[in-house]
């Protein structure tokens, strides 16, 4: 008979998941919203760290190639002529330390100081294309690790409700608790379902990161050696 009532009340209980949610416990609705838009944040930031980075990795790519083939190698530039890709204005803040030594002192005094700024110069324009580049990984690292710990919160706040659910009602057939550990095991998933893209992607973005900052310092060493061969050259103007 005990199973029987148990049945019935299962049968009568709707477990859908739209149920669930408008069902739930207030603090339960508010958790999953969270999650939900915490989710939503995290796909947002992933989708555009998948087009901009990737985008800036080829671009930059594409100038090397540009350079190495001797189409950009001219340290004689007009200003704006490159900077439209992370490589270009890295090469750019090299270009413009030539220009300005070229109105400064000699060649002999101002070689080794114009080799200096320059990789000063490029140093720092890297360091800005990185932190430019890597805008928004914050969002990913919140995300990946706080979500979890909120949907966590979320699944005990429904174990608590399923247990004062049976204190107040003296009954612990499944009818009683099944809504609340419903919601609580939800909670979970969705906190779950938040954190592991976010945390899979923030990995790979911070991989990608590492590898486009290694590409622009090779960049600018490659650079740095042409641009001392031309300023140690007597005849560079």
């Amino acid at each position: 008979m005990e199973s029987e009532a148990i049945g019935t009340a299962a049968s009568n209980t709707d477990f859908s998941l739209l149920s669930l949610v408008f069902d739930a416990d207030p603090v339960v609705k508010l958790v999953l919203l969270f999650l939900l838009g915490a989710s939503i944040w995290s796909w947002m930031v992933i989708v555009e760290k998948l087009l901009s980075l990737g985008g800036a990795r080829r671009k930059a790519k594409q100038f090397e190639a540009a350079f190495w083939g001797g189409r950009t190698e001219d340290f004689d530039m007009r200003p704006g002529q490159v900077g439209s890709d992370a490589a270009g204005r890295v090469f750019a803040s090299a270009a413009r330390e030539w220009s300005d030594a070229k109105r400064g002192m000699p060649a002999p005094a101002e070689a080794a100081a114009l080799v200096s700024r320059a990789e000063r110069s490029m140093r720092a324009t890297v360091d800005r294309e990185i932190g430019k580049a890597g805008k928004g990984l914050g969002v990913l690292a919140t995300i990946g690790s706080a979500s979890p710990f909120v949907g966590l919160f979320g699944t005990v706040w429904g174990i608590m409700n399923a247990f004062l659910n049976i204190a107040a009602q003296q009954d612990t057939s499944l009818g009683t608790v099944a809504g609340p550990i419903a919601e609580a095991l939800f909670a979970t998933g969705m906190g779950l379902v938040a954190a592991i893209p976010a945390v899979i992607f923030y990995n790979k973005f911070t991989s990608d990161l590492t590898s486009f900052g290694d590409q622009l310092d090779t960049f600018s060493q490659d650079v740095l050696v042409r641009l001392s061969r031309r300023a140690s050259d007597p005849g560079r103007d």
